[in-house]
Parts: C-alpha cells; sequence; structure tokens
C-alpha cells in the first residue's frame, strides 16, 4: 500500500531485496515477473504508472517507466511463450471503461 516492493527467498522470512517508496507512495495493485526472462518483473501502481525492472541491469531502480494518461488502468498480466526463444512478451492492460488493451514490449525486456 505504500509502493514498497519486497523480493523473498521462500525459506526465509527476511527479504533478499527490498525498495521502499519504489512508486513515490502509490499503493501497487499489480507486480509480475516476466515469463520470458526471470530477471524482469512489471509493477502498475494505483496512478496508472507501469515500472520496469531489469534486475541484471539495475538492482536499485526500476529501468523504465510507462504512464498510461487516458485513463485508469485496473489491472494487468503479461503474455509470452517461455518455451519459444522469439522473445514475444505482451503486457495486458484492464481499464476502468472495461476496454482491454494489449501491447508487445520491446524485445530487450522479452528475451531470454
Amino acid at each position: 500500500s505504500d509502493g514498497s516492493i519486497r523480493l523473498h527467498q521462500m525459506t526465509s522470512e527476511y527479504p533478499l531485496m527490498q525498495w521502499n517508496d519504489s512508486t513515490k507512495g502509490q499503493p501497487i495493485i499489480a507486480l509480475q515477473w516476466a515469463l520470458t526472462r526471470p530477471a524482469v518483473f512489471f509493477a502498475l501502481d494505483a496512478a496508472s504508472n507501469i515500472y520496469i525492472w531489469d534486475l541484471l541491469e539495475n538492482d536499485l531502480l526500476p529501468v523504465a517507466k510507462q504512464t498510461i494518461p487516458s485513463e485508469k488502468v485496473l489491472t494487468m498480466t503479461l503474455l509470452g511463450e517461455p518455451e519459444k526463444a522469439n522473445g514475444l512478451l505482451a503486457i495486458v492492460l484492464a481499464k476502468q471503461s472495461g476496454q482491454i488493451d494489449i501491447q508487445y514490449l520491446k524485445k530487450k525486456w522479452a528475451l531470454p
């Protein structure tokens, strides 16, 4: 609810990494690992900002941020085929109006 993200290992109650105030205080409403690239995850905050984290590139801050200005995004999920090396990865956004938006992501965040 405060925008912090914690990365846990299943065998410990303490986080391996913790990023406080990663969304400048906005609650995180969805977070998902990339299906095709294990070091990348995406976070959606309540202000319809999508943060892309690539832990191999930078483990302190997101590598990219995209604001969806047209209307409020309620949730997101990722589509991809991890068993294929083609690097296709898409983000699906569900908007407040009921509209579903599918956007393909850059290969640098999708390739294994």
